[in-house]
């Protein structure tokens, strides 16, 4: 026989996951606003608009800074899975250490190089550096060398080894 507790345990306990898997699945509008009405007052015509939208720069370099920052995120949650991972070996723990600090120490640079670049050509920039390669993409419809160039020898100057770089324009 099922004793009555247990019996409104599952009850709620079923209830309570109901209610949180449709929170969940539940579009992004409806929390937004407690008007049921609200998705009805956007129009086809806003919809269709908002699909033939076009890719500007900024939301080409900010898919790259996206795309990166997931990755580095991806790599930093592996590693602190190894930290705390209590079957790890020292040596293992210290060279997880080590890549999270020079991951920490590689996006500080990434910043200040962008920063230099920025003020240097007053255009929008992502600069990506693995090892040594530095890839930069540069926001502009003009393709000129001379700007390449600068860019190129502004970064070179901030390190005391060969850097490999690469500037790319795009729209």
């Amino acid at each position: 026989m099922v004793n009555k507790q247990g019996l409104w345990f599952l009850t709620l306990l079923s209830l309570v996951l109901v209610l949180t898997v449709y929170y969940i699945t539940m579009p992004g509008e409806l929390l937004l606003t407690n008007n049921q009405n609200y998705t009805d007052k956007i129009s086809r015509e806003e919809l269709e608009t908002k699909e033939s939208m076009e890719i500007t720069e900024s939301d080409l370099l900010a898919s790259l800074r996206v795309e990166a920052d997931d990755k580095m995120m991806t790599t930093l949650k592996d590693l602190e899975m190894v930290l705390t991972d209590l079957e790890a070996t020292i040596e293992e723990k210290n060279n997880a250490y080590e890549q999270i600090k020079y991951l920490n120490i590689l996006r500080g640079t990434e910043e200040k190089l962008e920063a230099k670049v920025k003020q240097a050509i007053k255009k929008d920039v992502f600069v990506k550096m693995d090892h040594d390669q530095i890839k930069i993409v540069v926001a502009s419809k003009d393709h000129s060398y001379r700007i390449a160039n600068d860019i190129m020898r502004s970064i070179q100057e901030e390190f005391n080894h060969k850097m490999y770089i690469s500037v790319k324009f795009q729209v």
